[in-house]
């Protein structure tokens, strides 16, 4: 079997500067606890967790198969609003505040594959977006949505060309974007730990990402979602833990 390489940064490049990069931490940022859900898409129906949020995803060959059909705005029409364009997105009812995700992943077309965590009661960001980690070939961005780019008077004035500049000074620090170099048709191990305020995601066993920053450490992570942009992108063997921090 052909290895599998993976270049990954020491450094962000979102938030850092070079006289202080933010290393990805070799050691995990989580210890697992209970194993709160787990699926390897074999059963002949969906387990009930599962749910459809932004079509269409389905059940092959026993893994999730997403591909992206809204890749373009639809303009307003009959009284109808403009539809935006917009990821493949799955749904896993798991309520979680610190966790350890992991999933195998494939791109198959695909441009972006993510794990993302919401709380859709939460109403301080745009439909309730916490964090999530997104994975494409050639490189990995965590991303603290909840206080950064879907924080609502933030989404509010990224509407506003002219406050483009103001906006990017209340994004910094909110990602953080590693370099990665990915194969398409391969199945990498895709493990993504939040504890507290930080983040960490694993390729394969490797660092691969890291980001601290205040909007992880949201209490309530009342769904994990699966996204995929572009034509295909696979996912199996997904696992969730219940997780604490690990003694550092």
């Amino acid at each position: 079997m052909k290895p599998v390489v993976l270049f990954l940064s020491l450094a962000a490049v979102a938030g850092a500067t070079a006289a202080d990069p933010v290393a990805v931490p070799d050691k995990p940022l989580a210890v697992k606890k209970e194993l709160l859900f787990s699926d390897d898409f074999e059963a002949a129906a969906p387990a009930k967790q599962w749910h459809k949020v932004v079509p269409t995803f389905a059940f092959e060959q026993g893994a999730l198969k997403g591909t992206q059909t809204r890749d373009k705005d639809v303009p307003a029409a009959d009284g109808k609003g403009v539809v935006k364009a917009h990821a493949a997105v799955h749904g896993l009812e798991v309520p979680t505040r610190d966790s350890v995700v992991e999933v195998r992943i494939k791109f198959d077309g695909a441009t972006m594959i993510d794990v993302e965590f919401d709380d859709r009661k939460y109403t301080g960001s745009h439909y309730g977006h916490i964090c999530r980690a997104q994975v494409r070939l050639t490189g990995v961005t965590l991303i603290d949505e909840r206080d950064g780019g879907m924080k609502s008077d933030i989404y509010e004035m990224k509407k506003d060309p002219a406050k483009k500049a103001e906006v990017a000074k209340l994004l910094a620090g909110r990602s953080a974007t590693f370099p990665a170099k990915l194969e398409r048709g391969r199945w990498y191990t895709l493990v993504v730990e939040t504890v507290g305020d930080e983040m960490r995601a694993t390729i394969d066993g490797k660092p691969a990402g890291y980001l601290k920053s205040s909007g992880i450490g949201h209490a309530t992570k009342s769904k994990i979602e699966l996204g995929v942009a572009g034509k295909d992108g696979y996912f199996d063997d997904i696992k969730v833990w219940r997780a604490e921090a690990a003694k550092r």
